[in-house]
Order: structure tokens, then sequence, then C-alpha cells
């Protein structure tokens, strides 16, 4: 008779599994499901517009791309680039990030291999899209790894949209955070997952992972301080363990070993200071480690004084340690920091000393409205993910409230780190939004059973129900574990294993009381709270939505706006390089401001004085020179340059706003950098920047002016500048050492070329035949009478 009832009660567990298996199915469909929205939410640029590279940097990767697809790894790492930076050129392998080309390169290879025929331009468009859906299932096993899988659903789909995430990863937003952002993560992950399980297996691939982000993108310096923090934190906290030890170490000594690997990282890894924080806690940690082995070994007599002896040495060690560091970054004038590090510590640091930095937009601190823009309601939501990271607190939370708190500041620096930004702030308001799903929906079905189950018996307050409810599981606890009991064989418990059974079930039968009585709200406030966070939720994927449709999907290099009339397309870039490519020769050099420079060289095909790489301060200050400069002395700094072409942007005529007159200041402020005598005042009126009757006679002659407003007021007949809102000072003028050789449909870019130097001369050598001549009658009457 046993037997059968054994059978009988063997299937009982099923329910369980199958509702495990069923849960598995629904979240790796919702993570598919997660995946495709990341991908298809950013093709809004290919739908609406076309298959196009965005932006400036992108050109260079795509062009990078190209020449590592035809000529292969061992070129690209040799390649010598002779048509940038000429003369001086360029050693790319040594100077780029290759994770992003690798990562393109082998997709393309890929692809091809399995016989399907896409172009190189094609995967590099697309993958910045293919890699947000992986950077959000990757934040889906960074937030699982803290608050579990709901949490981890939310984030991952709050990130899939998030607006500041698709300002960079578009599709044709080919640039390294289209990658980046994804290894950011999943690093994060892999040493969250290293603290909660202790495996040396996932600390192995931690380090695998940040030598992926290190070869992707120079914000890895910002993994390589933020872990340290942390590791000090839980140290300084108490809660230091074995754990900890095999998340960190390994990281610091295969991690470095690794980044040194990366050509355009180096020695840098070990001997700048962003990398010594990193050192510092690795030393730290294991002091720590070696006290608490010591600790277990010592009694507490013998104890004190080896922390006595342990403490003397450490502190001697740290302090010789300090004195090298020190002694190696004595030398440097910026001790040892970049001088990107060193305007997000000092954010005044970029402005005052390297203006090319604070020159560029992307560099500069964010408005308050761009935070809303950006991350919209998640900042709302923060703080409450904030709070259930406290409740409670773990080594994994504590990570998350920190990764938030260093990308908040650095965020407030520079525009640019909202991108850093993004994953935090929807980690934490998908932990936010899970918590209160579950509170809301756990207090609807335990009011809705009090209605329906028991009925009018038990209808009081909300304490006594609490309380009988919370009995009601822990007395089924109580059965379970007596029919567990009766299962298992006998053994009689030691008295330490008494005391934990009686710590374990005191904790379970007091735990669900306490979390009934916070957690369980009035049935409608927890409809009407339901109804709000759907509703949020809903105004936030109309956000996203806009945002990747209107605000981020259009190209840079192809304008558009709307009127009256329908829309406008503005394809002057396009047009522009077009021309040099087909009517210039190969060899032809072409000056413009370092922003064009990527875009010259990889669509034009043209070698150019500088560009967006900006490794060479007085090189661009030499060009910045010779755009503030009359045209004259223009003349001679570009002829120097053995420069052909001179290229400008100018949107006085359509209202582009990003044109080469509004940047001029920085030309003027990096070229008096280098060039003394090129001093801002002389420049502006009464310290206010104008180009119209009231503009210095400094700012009317110099050849940024020229050039840009050359023949302006045919347009109009006034020469009205729609961006300035003026009229312009200077209207009716000749060039005498260029000569305009082409101008797009909608003036925004025109070309001019140097006119050489004969046409110049030839002049001058009449004059001096002419003043020969007279000098030889003169001669010749003086001869006549010579006592005269």
């Amino acid at each position: 008779m046993a037997e059968p009832a054994a059978n009988a009660a063997a299937p009982a567990p099923a329910p369980g599994r199958l509702r495990n298996a069923f849960g598995g199915v629904l979240c790796a469909f919702t993570l598919l499901l997660i995946g495709v929205l990341a991908f298809s939410i950013r093709l809004f640029s290919v739908i609406k517009y076309e298959s196009v590279i965005h932006e400036f940097d992108p050109y260079f990767n795509f062009r990078v791309t190209q020449f590592l697809s035809k000529n292969g790894i061992y070129e690209f790492w040799n390649w010598f680039d002779d048509r940038t930076w000429y003369p001086l050129g360029r050693v790319i392998g040594g100077t780029v990030y290759p994770g992003l080309t690798l990562t393109a390169g082998s997709i393309w290879w890929l692809v091809n291999a399995l016989n399907i025929p896409l172009s190189v331009e094609t995967v590099c468009v697309f993958t910045a899209p293919i890699f947000s859906a992986n950077a959000s299932w990757a934040t889906y096993l960074l937030t699982k790894e803290a608050k579990g899988t709901g949490a981890g659903l939310m984030a991952a789909a709050i990130l899939a949209m998030v607006p500041s995430y698709i300002s960079r990863s578009v599709a044709g937003s080919y640039d390294n955070e289209a990658v980046a952002i994804f290894a950011l993560v999943f690093t994060f992950y892999l040493y969250v997952k290293t603290l909660n399980t202790g495996s040396l297996f996932y600390a192995t691939l931690n380090a695998l992972s940040y030598f992926y982000m290190v070869c992707s993108w120079g914000g890895y310096t910002f993994i390589i301080n933020l872990i340290p923090m942390h590791v000090l934190l839980c140290i300084v906290t108490g809660r230091y363990s074995s754990r900890l030890y095999i998340a960190y170490a390994p990281l610091v000594i295969l991690g470095t070993l690794l980044a040194a690997l990366v050509p355009v990282v180096g020695f840098n890894a070990v001997l700048t200071s962003e990398h010594f924080a990193s050192f510092l806690v690795f030393i730290i940690l294991h002091v720590v480690a070696f006290v608490y082995y010591i600790k277990g070994l010592l009694t507490p007599r013998l104890f004190k004084m080896a922390m006595t002896l342990v403490i003397t040495v450490g502190l001697a060690v740290c302090f010789a340690v300090v004195a090298i560091l020190v002694a190696l970054v004595a030398s440097s004038p910026t001790k040892g920091w970049s001088g990107r590090s060193l305007s997000l510590l000092d954010p005044t640091y970029a402005s005052k000393y390297i203006p090319i930095i604070a020159s560029v937009s992307e560099h500069q601190p964010p408005t308050w409205p761009s935070y809303f823009m950006d991350i919209n309601v998640l900042a709302f939501l923060v703080p409450a993910g904030i709070i259930s990271c406290f409740s409670p607190l773990s080594d994994a939370s504590s990570f998350m409230v920190l990764y938030l708190v260093t990308a908040v500041y650095f965020s407030g620096v520079m525009v640019r780190l909202m991108l850093v930004l993004a994953p935090a702030a929807c980690i934490l308001s998908g932990i936010a939004l899970s918590s209160a799903f579950d509170v809301l929906t756990r207090s609807m079905k335990f009011q809705l059973s009090k209605l329906f189950d028991d009925g009018p018996a038990i209808s009081g307050n909300g304490s006594p129900n609490g309380s009988s409810a919370s009995t009601v599981n822990t007395s089924s606890s109580k059965n379970e574990k007596t029919e567990k009991s009766e299962a298992a064989p006998k053994e009689k418990p030691s008295k330490k294993n008494r005391k934990k059974d009686k710590e374990v079930t005191e904790s379970v039968s007091v735990k669900p009381k306490k979390e009934k009585r916070l957690s369980v709200l009035p049935l409608e406030a927890s409809i009407m709270g339901t109804l709000l966070l759907v509703a949020l939720g809903g105004f936030y994927v109309v956000h996203c939505v806009w945002a990747a449709a209107e605000a981020y999907s259009a190209p840079s290099i192809v304008l558009t706006s709307r009127s009256r009339e329908g829309l406008h397309v503005f394809d002057d870039f396009r047009e522009a390089y077009a021309w040099l490519s087909h009517n210039t020769d190969v060899d032809d050099k072409v000056a413009s401001w370092w922003d064009y420079g990527y875009q010259t060289t990889a669509m034009a095909n043209r070698t150019v004085i500088v560009d967006n790489n900006t490794w060479n301060n007085t090189h661009i200050a030499t060009v910045g020179t010779a755009m503030s400069s009359p045209e004259k002395a223009a003349w001679e700094i570009f002829d120097s340059l053995d420069v052909k072409y001179v290229l400008v942007v100018f949107g006085g005529l359509v209202g582009y706003p990003s044109d080469d007159i509004n940047k001029f200041l920085w030309m003027v402020r990096i070229g008096g950098g280098e060039f003394p005598h090129i001093k801002e005042p002389d420049y502006l009126r009464d310290g206010q920047y104008r180009v119209d009757a009231q503009a210095t006679p400094t700012m009317l002659n110099c050849l940024m002016y020229k050039l840009c407003y050359y023949r302006f007021v045919e347009t109009d007949g006034k020469g009205f500048d729609r961006v300035r809102g003026y009229e312009i000072g200077k209207k009716h003028f000749k060039l005498t050492h260029f000569e305009e050789v082409f101008t797009t449909h909608h003036w925004m870019v025109r070309i001019y070329k140097l006119k050489p130097q004969k046409n110049r001369i030839r002049g001058k050598l009449k004059k001096l035949k002419s003043s020969a001549k007279t000098s030889s009658t003169l001669a010749a009457g003086r001869k006549k009478n010579p006592w005269q």
C-alpha cells in the first residue's frame, strides 16, 4: 500500500517545474522582443533618409574598416596614412582604438563567408543597432544579478529605447560608442557575477571583457576607476570577502596586461595617473586579505602584535609606492593626467589651458533640459531605484548606486558622458518599476482574494488580515517542512545545527509577516498606482519614439527643414565633396577647419592638413591662424603647407548655425595659443562678436570673413545673415590671392583656390622694370650733368 501512495505523490512537483519552464520560455521570448525593439527603433534614419554614415568621426572609422577588409589585419597595424595631417601623416594602427573596426570587419567577413553579399558600408551602418540589442541583454544580466529577473527585464526594455543611447547608436552612427556601451555594461555584469559567485571563471571572462572595452573606447578608464572605488567601499564598510578578492585581483593583473597589448594604450596602462587608483586599491586589498588570513591562524594576543607589524609594513609600502608615483608624474606638467581627464576633474581646465578640447560641442556641460530630453521620466524614477537598492543592501546593489553617482557627476561635466549615465539610469529605474509593480500587484492579488474567497466574514482592518495571511503562509511552510523531515532520513542534529535550524525557522516565520505588513496596500490605491505607472511608461515610449524618429535620426551630412512648401533637403556637403573628387587632382591638398577633415578624406579622397583626431595642437593652430589673418598672410601660410584649395562652411543664407563663422572665435583662441600675434580682443567690439558694420577692421579683413561673405550681397541685395541676424558690414570687396571655384546650391559649402604666385609677382616685375628704366634715365641724366 505504501508504493502506490509514493507513486501518487511523485508527480506533485510537476506544476512547479512546469511553471518554471514556462517562466523561462516567457523570459527568453521577452528578451528577444526587447532585442528586436532595440534594433528596429534605430532604423528611422535608414527609413526616412537612406543608408548612409552619419556625423564626422564615423567616416574615418568607415574608411579604416574599408582598408582592413581590403588589405587584411597585418597591413592595418602597419598602415601609415599620408592623406591626413599633411605633411606629417599618421600611423593608423598605433593611434586608433581598433575594437569597432575589428568587430565590423569580423561581421563583414562572417556574412560573406556565409555567401551573404553585404558591402562594408552596409555592415558599418547596422553595427550600432545590432550592439544596442546586445547592450539591452547585457543590462538584463547585470540587473538580474542585483535585483532579480523582473527588474532585469524592465531595465533592458528601458535601455532599448532610452534617447541618450539612441543618439549615439542609430543606424549609420558608426562610432566607438556603438560597441563600447555594450562592453561597459557586460564588464560590469561579469564583475558583479564574480562578486556573487566567487568564480575564477567569471573573473577571467571579466578581464577579457575589459580588454574588449579597452580596444573599443578611451572611456575604459571609467571602468578601471569605478571598480576600485567599489572595492574600497566594500573594505571600508566591512564587507570584505574572498569573493571580492577573486572579483578584483585577476581584473587588475590580467586586465592590465591585456590592455598594454593595445597599441594606442601600450605602457600608458601602467604609467598614467588614470590607472594608479587601481594599483593602490590592489595593494590595500592584499593587505586586508593578509590581515584576515592571519586572524584565522593566530590567537587574539598574537593577532594584535601581528597587526602592529602588518600596519607598519603596509604603511611603509604605501608611502614607498606613493613616492614612486609622485616621482613618475612630477616631470609631467599635467601630473600624468590626459587633458580630457583633467577637464573632467576640473571643468574649467580645458577652457583655460586647452581650447581645442573646449571647442568641441560634445565636451560642453549639459543644460537641465538635456537631461529631460535624454533620460526623460527616468530622472524621477532613479531616486526610487536608489531606495530599493538599500532594501536590502548588497555588494551588487551598492555597486549600482556608486555607478549612478559617478555617472551623474561626469555627465554634468561633459554632455557626451550622458551616454555613460544612460545604463545606470535605466538599471535604477528598472529596479524602481519592478519593486513598485511587485508591491502593487501583490496588494491587488491579496485584496481581491479577500473579496472573492473569504467573503464578508473577514472584512475588517488591514493589519489583522495581514497577520492572519502571514500565519497561514507560516503554517503551510511548517507543514511542508514536516513532510520533508518525515521523508528525509532521521539524523540526530548537533547543537550548532539545532541553533542554525532555529534561526532559519524564526527568520522564515518572521519575514513573511514583516513583508505583508509593509507591502499590502488598499485595492483602490493599488489600481491607481498601477495605472499611473502604465501611463508614465506610455509617455516614456512616445517620447523615445519621437526622439528616435525626429531628433536623432537625421544624418548631419544631409540636412532637412520643413516649411509651408514642404520638406527641404540640403545635400550641400556631399555635393561639395563630389566636386572635389571629380574636379581636382588626386594629390591636391585641401585646407579646412578640423571638423571636416575626416569627411574630406573619406568622401573626396583628398589630402587634408588637419582632421578630427586633433593630436597636433600646433598644426591646428596654424590653420586657425591662417583663417584669422589677412588675405595675403593667409595665402603665405597655406602656400607653405602646399595647400591648393580652401573649404569653408557657411550657413548665413539658409540659417545653418554650425558654420565656420560661429566657430571662428575658437580658431582665434587656438591660433592665439600658439602664435601670440593673434589676439581675441582684436576681433571683438566692446567684448561682442559682430559681423555687421560695427565689426572691427581686423574681423572685416580676415580670411574667414572674406571667404564666407564673398559675393553674399548678390543673394538678396542686402547681405543679410540669417544666423547672426545682421546685415554684413563689408559687402563689396574683391579677392586678390584666392579665387572662388565652387559654391554649393544653398551656399553651405564654398571652395576657393589659391592663385598661383606668378600672377601676383608679374605686376611687381613690371614695377621693378619701370623703376629700373627711370633709374637708368636718371643715372644717364646724372652722367650728363655730373656736377649737379
